[in-house]
């Protein structure tokens, strides 16, 4: 299973005592500006409008915030930065594939920022194009194995539109297509199925199991820090950490 519903779990519960919510709304924000701007406001036929839209609603944005910025990015209010979506994309400690999305108005400054973090905690920052073919952009809705049993998890999900059920140590992987993702969430929260996390990811095809306590540091925290930078939304890494070695770690 990819370690970034790992990353995702980690980042919410850490996110409890210590979030900037400042900076996570101005994340949000400008991610529904982008998606309002590319597919239109209406979020019945935007689907990556309504994924930032019930992101955005998961953070407790309040609602006036989130209209706000579906105008602004529709240019039906002033105000919107012309952000342009760029991907970066390299390698972390022990060989981990990294790719970093980001929402910028100065290229420059980005790629700055992100190539001296790469160097800072022990990777290096590739080409365009040296890791995102291992990557396939999916739905992901990740459920805690205590909490669900797998025979029905799996029944629901197949029988609502889902790809494939990933077994994890800790947690089960449901995996969609984009056209399903929301038909497939909302279809197992119905029948009582409760998610940890449920999001739009560049979801690895392989993953690299890290065992050694250094390295899985170093990775996680490089990617805290890339995910600090304000103009970075999201890194997503082919790593898999065991559960135990998590928990080491805190």
């Amino acid at each position: 299973m990819s370690g970034h519903s790992k990353w995702s779990t980690i980042k919410r519960k850490k996110g409890a005592a210590d979030a900037k919510r400042g900076k996570i709304f101005s994340k949000l924000n400008k991610e529904i500006m982008v998606a309002a701007r590319i597919g239109g406001s209406d979020p019945s036929g935007n689907t990556r409008l309504r994924a930032a839209i019930a992101a955005a609603k998961a953070e407790n944005m309040p609602k006036e915030n989130i209209d706000r910025a579906i105008k602004k990015g529709a240019g039906e209010l002033e105000g919107a930065n012309a952000f342009e979506e760029v991907f970066y994309e390299g390698y972390g400690p022990s060989g981990v594939a990294l790719l970093v999305e980001s929402l910028t108005d100065n290229k420059n400054r980005t790629v700055s920022e992100v190539r001296h973090l790469f160097s800072k905690y022990g990777g290096s920052m590739g080409e365009a194009g040296c890791v995102a073919w291992m990557f396939d952009k999916k739905g992901v809705i990740a459920f805690s194995r205590d909490a669900v049993s797998e025979d029905e998890l799996l029944e629901a999900a197949l029988e609502a539109g889902a790809e494939d059920l990933q077994v994890g140590e800790s947690e089960y992987e449901v995996i969609t297509d984009l056209a399903s993702f929301e038909k497939v969430k909302n279809a197992l929260e119905e029948q009582g199925f409760k998610w940890e996390v449920a999001e739009i990811q560049m979801h690895p095809k392989t993953t690299i199991r890290l065992e050694e306590e250094k390295s899985a540091q170093q990775l996680l925290k490089l990617m805290e820090m890339l995910e600090d930078l304000d103009d970075v939304q999201h890194v997503f890494a082919n790593f898999d950490i065991p559960d135990s070695l998590l928990e080491a770690l805190g």
